[in-house]
C-alpha cells in the first residue's frame, strides 16, 4: 500500500467514525422534532458554518464547470441522505438502520466505476458484494426475513447518498475536501430555505436539552466536519477503495448504539463483523485501475 492510499484510508477512518454517530443522533432528535425539519435544517445550520470558512479563508468561488457535480454532491449528501435516513429513524432502531448503511461502500464504488475514472477488479468487487451481502441478510434476519419501510427508506439513502459521496470525492481533487461541501452547503441553503422555514413556522417544538444536543451533532460533525476528512480521503486514497472503509461504519454504530443509548446487539452481529472487517481488509489489497480517458474525436 502506497503513503497516499494509507493516508487516503486514514481520512476515511476519520471520518467514518463522525458518521457513525449520525444514525443514534438523529434517532434522539426525530423522537422530539419533525424529521424532515431535522434533515434540512441541519443543512442550514451547517452551511452558516460553512460561509464563516468561506469567508475566513478568502477561498475562491468555484469554477463554472465545478457547479454541476456540486449540485449532485448536494442532492446527496445535504438533502437526500439526510432527509430520508431521518425518517427511516421513526421505524427502525439506529443499530439497524446501520446495517443498511453498511450497504454504502458499494454504492459508492458503483458511482466510482460509472464516472468517477476508477476501474476496480473483479478481485475488488468480489470483496464488495461479498461484504454488502453480509450486511444484507444481517438485516434481513434481524427483521423477520423481510425488508421493512424504514430499510426501504434506508435503501433510498444509501443509493442518493452514495451518489453524493462519489460526486464529492471525486471533485475533491480539484478543489479540496472541505471546499467541496462547504460549497455544496451554501449553494443548497437558499434552496432549502424556503421548506425550512415552513417547517419552523408549523412544525416546531420546543426540545428536550439531550435532542438539542443530538441536533447539534448532526448539523456541526455529520454534515460539516465528518465531510472534511471523508472528501479528503477519497480524494487522496481513491474513490471505491477508501469507501470500503464505511462497511465497518454498521458496527461501530451499533457498538455506540448499545453503549451509549442501551440498543439490544444481536449475538449474530459479531461474526457478521469478523466476516465484514475480513471483506475490507482482502478488498484493499485488490488492484483498482484509473478507467482511460476517452480520446476526442
Amino acid at each position: 500500500m502506497n503513503t497516499n492510499e494509507s493516508r487516503g484510508l486514514a481520512f476515511g477512518a476519520l471520518g467514518m467514525l463522525i458518521f457513525s454517530l449520525t444514525l443514534p443522533m438523529t434517532r434522539i432528535v426525530v423522537t422530539e422534532m419533525n424529521p424532515f425539519l431535522n434533515g434540512l435544517g441541519r443543512a442550514e445550520v451547517a452551511a452558516v458554518l460553512a460561509g464563516i470558512v468561506l469567508w475566513a479563508t478568502r477561498s475562491p468561488l468555484p469554477a463554472r464547470r465545478h457547479l454541476g457535480m456540486l449540485v449532485v454532491a448536494a442532492a446527496g449528501v445535504v438533502v437526500g441522505f439526510p432527509v430520508l435516513s431521518a425518517v427511516a429513524m421513526y421505524f427502525v432502531p439506529a443499530s439497524h438502520g446501520a446495517m443498511i448503511n453498511g450497504l454504502m461502500p458499494f454504492a459508492v464504488a458503483a458511482y466510482a466505476y460509472l464516472f468517477g475514472g476508477e476501474r476496480p477488479s473483479a478481485g475488488f468487487w468480489a470483496c464488495a458484494v461479498a461484504g454488502s451481502a453480509i450486511v444484507l441478510l444481517y438485516a434481513m434476519a434481524d427483521s423477520g426475513g423481510v425488508l421493512a419501510s424504514g430499510d426501504l427508506l434506508m435503501l433510498a439513502a444509501v443509493a442518493v447518498g452514495g451518489l453524493g459521496y462519489a460526486a464529492g470525492g471525486k471533485l475533491a481533487r480539484e478543489l479540496g475536501g472541505w471546499q467541496v461541501i462547504c460549497w455544496s452547503l451554501i449553494i443548497s441553503a437558499p434552496v432549502l430555505a424556503i421548506p425550512t422555514g415552513w417547517l419552523l413556522m408549523y412544525h416546531w417544538r420546543p426540545l428536550s436539552p439531550s435532542a438539542w444536543l443530538a441536533f447539534a451533532y448532526v448539523s456541526v460533525g455529520s454534515q460539516f466536519l465528518g465531510f472534511f476528512a471523508w472528501y479528503a480521503g477519497l480524494a487522496i486514497g481513491g474513490i471505491a477503495r477508501v469507501g470500503q472503509v464505511q462497511l465497518l461504519q454498521a458496527f461501530v454504530t451499533i457498538g455506540l448504539s448499545a453503549l451509549l443509548f442501551g440498543e439490544r446487539i444481536p449475538a449474530i452481529a459479531w461474526p457478521c463483523a469478523l466476516a465484514v472487517a475480513a471483506a475490507v481488509l482482502l478488498g484493499k489489497r485488490m488492484v483498482i485501475h484509473a478507467r482511460p480517458a476517452r480520446r476526442a474525436g
